[in-house]
């Protein structure tokens, strides 16, 4: 069994700030990258963000310059700070892993139940 959930959704003004959290929980063997994804109603799932286990950070082209990710392996959870945030942010934020419950095992992708995300005057 491996859970992730996310916290930090919430309603924010453009231009503002929020940082979301995902922690990773149950059997895992090795954690080799954690990210978000976010999804509007009759749109497709769009890659914001992912780090992985080496230290490296990607972001997509939209919010490069305002989104940073982070993460703490020590509690197997990544962060994702958003700033000048604009309307077009608005989302349901999923996070993603890819990890290995055991050695033996190949790596597959877990994914949480979504933080809402709303950017309104």
């Amino acid at each position: 069994q491996v859970q992730l959930v996310e916290s930090g959704g919430g309603l924010v003004q453009p231009g503002g700030s929020l940082r979301l959290s995902c922690a990773a929980s149950g059997t895992i063997f090795s954690i080799y990258a954690m990210g978000w994804y976010r999804q509007t109603p009759g749109k497709q799932r769009e890659l914001v963000a992912f780090a992985t286990s080496g230290g490296s950070a990607n972001y997509a082209d939209k919010v490069k310059g305002r989104f940073t990710i982070s993460k703490d392996n020590a509690k197997n959870t990544v962060y994702l700070q958003m700033n000048s945030l604009k309307s077009e942010d608005t989302a349901v934020y999923y996070c993603n892993a890819n990890l290995k419950r055991w050695w033996y095992e190949a790596a597959m992708d877990y994914w949480g139940k979504g933080t809402l995300v709303t950017v309104s005057s």
